[in-house]
């Protein structure tokens, strides 16, 4: 166990979880995730061995099967899992949110008829908001659900979806202005439908084709994807909650999650990143002696510690505040914001450690490398991030003149 990112007043439970979760991805995750990653292959064998870990249940309600745990377990798990390789953290992530959004939000017959198949692992979730124009401008939304008696039709193409061909649940994100009168604001007349569809790719029930995986810079075994809607039928008791115009807040309550998982991720890529780094310092020989007895590198070691650390604290403070039903989004989009840039410079000083070598496939400091942008990125960019933490700070610090 390292000194750095350790979690201080953690139940006997949580500690026997995340050892039993770290014993895991040294045996079985690290070894394997180079060269899985550049296969670009998806890792069945890992996704198996956490489903028997009970990990697609961490969260989920004890009554449905799960673990019930907290989000400060899970992001302390998904912590562990980026440290072995940050693709299968993503696995879960997605599964995670729609299961939250359906524990929160949805009927009672949604979460009966869900939650125990998502618990077992049976059942694998992912969520769809973007669109191609779209960006992280949620409220430009384009696609649409029309009502047609019992049903709704759903047209339209989706984008960047994590585990889209894996998945067998995915909760999309449309416009519906039934109900809604013209001027309506944006936000308030989108709803969140629970569309059920086969594993793979093509057009996977009459409506819905997912295209194929997106290839990617790095972030790569799971499988990224679009999706198009042409004239998709859902029933209307798959509406997230049974009622339409609830979904922007639905799916803002999960991506404040997504955020703590993304800050999650950040934290164990930069945890493995020093790891690496720290390692090869004290191998590598230069003018007589290891790289790591030079001042220059022992700076970059220090700076690297300082910055896991910090961000370490920042995500266990914002998955505390949601575990205590607090407001989280100016502690989650900090966390958020902190941990991706950190990794992204504790990365890069690994690198740099590694010299002429971090530049070669062999060794694993080149995969991180590809990696960590994709958290600037992923559930809002640093930008957005920091325009929410703005408007938040001055909600919160309003000047009274």
């Amino acid at each position: 166990m390292s000194r750095l990112a350790q979690t201080a007043g953690l139940t006997d439970i949580q500690q026997e979880i995340l050892s039993t979760v770290r014993g895991f991805v040294d045996k079985e995750i690290i070894p394997v995730a180079t060269e899985l990653e550049h296969r670009d292959e998806y890792p069945q064998r890992i996704v198996d061995g956490l489903k028997e870990l009970g990990l697609f249940g961490l969260m989920i309600p004890e009554e449905y099967g799960g673990l019930g745990e907290s989000l400060l377990t899970y992001a302390l798990c998904v912590e562990e899992i980026a440290r072995g390789w940050m693709s299968v953290s993503g696995i879960i992530n997605t599964h995670f949110i729609v299961a939250y959004m359906l524990k929160q939000h949805g009927t009672q017959e949604q979460k009966d008829h869900f939650l125990p198949r998502m618990a077992a692992g049976d059942i694998r979730g992912a969520f769809s908001m973007s669109e191609p124009a779209l960006g992280s401008d949620v409220s430009a939304i384009t696609s649409k659900a029309v009502k047609d008696g019992e049903e709704y039709v759903l047209n339209g193409q989706k984008m960047w979806l994590t585990n889209g061909g894996t998945s067998s649940l995915v909760a999309v994100l449309v416009r519906s202005d039934e109900g809604h009168p013209e001027g309506t604001a944006p936000h308030k007349s989108m709803t969140t439908f629970l569309v059920e569809k086969e594993p793979g790719f093509g057009e996977v029930r009459p409506g819905l084709t997912i295209p194929g995986k997106i290839d990617k810079m790095g972030y790569k075994g799971v499988d990224t994807t679009e999706l198009i809607m042409d004239g998709l039928r859902i029933p209307a008791d798959r509406v997230l909650g049974g009622v339409t115009g609830r979904g922007f807040y639905q799916m803002m309550d999960g991506v404040e999650v997504g955020r703590v998982n993304v800050a999650a991720r950040g934290c164990g890529v930069a945890q493995r990143a020093f790891e690496l780094g720290v390692q090869y310092a004290q191998q590598r020989h230069t003018f007589g002696k290891p790289i790591a007895q030079h001042q220059a590198i022992q700076f970059k070691l220090a700076e690297m510690a300082t910055k896991v650390e910090a961000a370490h604290a920042m995500m266990v403070n914002a998955a505390r505040k949601k575990d205590s039903g607090e407001r989280n989004d100016l502690e989650a989009g900090m966390a958020k914001y902190l941990a991706s840039e950190y990794c992204k410079e504790v990365v890069e000083d690994a690198f740099r450690i590694h010299g002429g070598y971090g530049f070669s496939k062999e060794y694993e400091i080149e995969r991180l490398y590809r990696e960590a942008p994709m958290l600037l990125i992923g559930e809002g960019t640093a930008e957005i991030q920091k325009m929410i933490i703005g408007r938040r700070l001055l909600e919160e610090y309003r000047f009274q003149g």
